[in-house]
């Protein structure tokens, strides 16, 4: 009697239904996307200060404002502290802090607070919209909408 190894047909119709559907939906993904729930470890920084992507194209009182965003993690809801000092709707200087909640999130944070000045000193506030820093997508999330707060306290 002679074994087949190769599987039924149903079963390699499957299968193959199964990959087809998998990169039917990764082809809808980017590596911008911020709606991952989780934070992934990148080995070189990326980030995105997209000109106009969430622009009100506002005009802004110079200053110092600080602001607190959130975000979701697996494990917690993370908050972080954003201040930033504009001049004529620039950032001029950045500075983050957090309070991490999750061992994960201490790692994160502390990568994306190494990481923002050098993404959005020197740009418009209304260009300002990053997606991952230094490997950290969650806290971007958090960061923009302390920016959203800031702008409107900001507005002049």
């Amino acid at each position: 009697m002679i074994r087949s190894t190769i599987a039924p047909r149903p079963v390699r119709v499957a299968a193959a239904l199964a990959s087809v559907a998998g990169l039917v939906a990764l082809a809808g993904c980017s590596t911008t996307d911020t709606s991952t729930t989780t934070d992934s470890a990148a080995a070189t920084p990326e980030s995105s200060a997209a000109a106009g992507s969430n622009a009100s194209s506002g005009t802004y009182d110079d200053g110092t404002y600080t602001a607190e965003g959130t975000y979701q993690t697996p494990e917690s809801v993370e908050t972080i502290s954003v201040t930033v000092t504009l001049a004529d709707n620039v950032i001029t200087d950045v500075e983050v802090t957090g309070d991490p909640q999750a061992r994960e999130s201490q790692q994160y944070q502390s990568e994306f607070i190494g990481g923002i000045a050098d993404v959005v000193e020197g740009k418009n506030i209304d260009d300002i919209s990053v997606s991952r820093v230094a490997g950290s997508s969650l806290t971007s999330s958090g960061f923009n909408s302390a920016i959203e707060e800031i702008k409107s306290e900001a507005a002049a």
